[in-house]
């Protein structure tokens, strides 16, 4: 699967594993231990994701062109030649912004929902 003709539509929901790696990448291009630790941070330590998940994952985004390897290092005194860097595509920018969409429109219908029942047994948003 690649970005080619594709709406970012197409992709959302994302699955969860995608879509804090994309928040994670979304300041800056990341190795896979920092996009770990970001999303840890992120998350106020609610979400750890584990390498077989970061990579797997990784390697999804990668296919749909969400993502791309960077050749851009810091300065090799201070960083591992082995790491591989990661930065959002613009396809990916558009996805992460459609998924926030689509997550911001769910959330007002819960508030919606939780207000109106406000008060009424059995009901959601009920005292």
């Amino acid at each position: 699967m690649s970005e080619a003709g594709q709406s970012p539509n197409e992709l959302v929901p994302l699955p969860v594993a995608q879509h804090h790696i994309l928040l994670a990448l979304a300041d800056g291009e990341k190795h896979g231990y920092a996009i770990m630790r970001e999303v840890a941070r992120m998350t106020d330590g609610d979400v750890t994701m584990g390498p077989g998940t970061l990579y797997g994952t990784i390697k999804r985004m990668l296919a749909a062109g969400l993502i791309e390897e960077t050749d851009e290092r810091p300065d090799p005194e201070l960083d591992d030649e082995r790491r591989r860097y990661y930065r959002v595509t613009g396809f990916g920018v558009r996805v992460l912004d459609a998924e926030t969409d689509r997550l911001q429109r769910l959330v007002a219908t819960a508030e919606t929902k939780r207000s109106a029942g406000a008060g009424r047994p059995g009901v959601i948003g009920a005292t």
